[in-house]
């Protein structure tokens, strides 16, 4: 039996920051259990984009969240480099997203008209200056528009940074160990057990993404319903660098790395928890790669990988208490936005008196946003 001042179970991106947060507010004795080896899970598999603007169709609560996330990212890069000499290689060069047909015209011009009247940076342009931003897109391009606040990270640098985080400050790390119940004394939870072993805590925190719906508290499910959705992803390694910034479409995107990497992805597949990859998984991200830049479509594929995501009944992230509970905090559900949302998430969690909205899990799914 060991005993935690905080207990985190989960050893993602959200964990692991959470973890930072907690300590960098002086909380003690921290303890994180990971069911299998520490980030290798959805936020290993991740492709690292921020892509608050990109990727949104209106102004909302999650929309904030995402931007107020995003725009923690150069001091949370700057200070994980400080304290754990580790460039987790943020990269604010822009995000293209581009139009090869008249319906992705159609999206776009929406996109640009709606964001531009909402006071949101984007840029539009024509064949010739996108084509002359990035010199490896199809001719077939009709045109794109240009984010300068989506940026992207190096999510295995961030993970490598965020683990040698815990390790300088005496965090424990538990991996291979699998919590299968919430302990609760009356309406008071005092720790979590794996099969073989408790563990207490004054304080435990639900962090387990795709699996989180398989844990009781008690005897009860937890109320949370969460279920894993594949991603596939492929690489390729070209002898030059080919691209800039983001490439993305409403089929896919590429995703240059400073080591020369190109990552192209992905799949959206509700498969329970299978993470393979298949071959017809991999053709179509071939296809997808093929479109944007046909300079891709004869080359070798270096590397193809899958990730399970967390999706929650509504697609929002969960994150507060279970009512009906106490010293109880669950933070899952972050989908596709596990990387981009992890500081923001790490500091609502920690803080807890933020102000943000906090889900009363009695009733419907909310998100914490701004």
């Amino acid at each position: 039996m060991r005993n935690s001042e905080v207990l985190i179970i989960g050893g993602g991106v959200i964990g692991l920051s959470i973890a930072r947060e907690m300590h960098k507010i002086g909380a003690g004795r921290i303890t994180i259990i990971e069911r299998g080896s520490i980030g290798r899970e959805a936020s290993f598999a991740a492709a690292g984009m921020l892509a608050p603007n990109a990727e949104t169709d209106k102004i909302d609560d999650f929309y904030n969240f995402c931007a107020e996330s995003n725009r923690l990212y150069p001091d949370f890069a700057a200070a994980l480099l400080d304290e754990t000499g580790i460039d987790i290689e943020l990269d604010r060069s822009g995000t293209l997203y581009l139009a090869f047909t008249g319906d992705d015209s159609i999206e776009l011009k929406k996109r640009f008209d709606w964001q531009t009247s909402a006071g949101l940076a984007v840029e539009h342009l024509n064949t010739r200056e996108t084509l002359t931003a990035e010199p490896f897109i199809s001719p077939n391009v009709r045109e794109s528009l240009f984010f300068p606040n989506d940026w992207q990270v190096e999510n295995r640098k961030l993970l490598e940074a965020l683990r040698k985080y815990s390790e300088i400050n005496g965090i424990r790390i538990r991996e291979g160990t699998e919590i299968r119940e919430i302990l609760t004394a009356g309406e008071k939870v005092i720790g979590a057990a794996s099969d073989s072993e408790k563990f207490l805590a004054g304080t435990t925190i639900i962090a387990t993404g795709a699996w989180t719906s398989l844990i009781k508290i008690g005897e009860m499910p937890v109320s949370v319903k969460v279920k894993p959705i594949r991603g596939q992803m492929i690489s390729f390694h070209p002898r030059e660098k080919l691209f800039k910034r983001v490439i993305y479409s409403s089929r896919g995107y590429l995703v240059p790395r400073a080591d020369g990497r190109i990552l192209a992805g992905s799949t959206v597949e509700d498969v329970g928890f299978d993470k393979s990859t298949t071959e017809t998984g991999v053709s179509a991200l071939r296809c997808v790669a093929s479109e944007i830049a046909p300079c891709l479509a004869g080359m070798t594929i270096s590397d193809k990988w899958a990730g399970l995501r967390p999706y929650a009944d509504d697609g929002l992230p969960v994150i507060g208490e279970i009512a009906g509970f106490k010293n109880l905090i669950i933070s899952t559900g972050h989908y596709r936005n596990g990387i981009l949302l992890a500081p923001f998430t790490a500091k609502i969690v920690a803080e807890r008196n933020t102000g943000f909205l906090r889900r009363s899990l009695s009733g419907p799914p909310a998100i914490a946003g701004g």
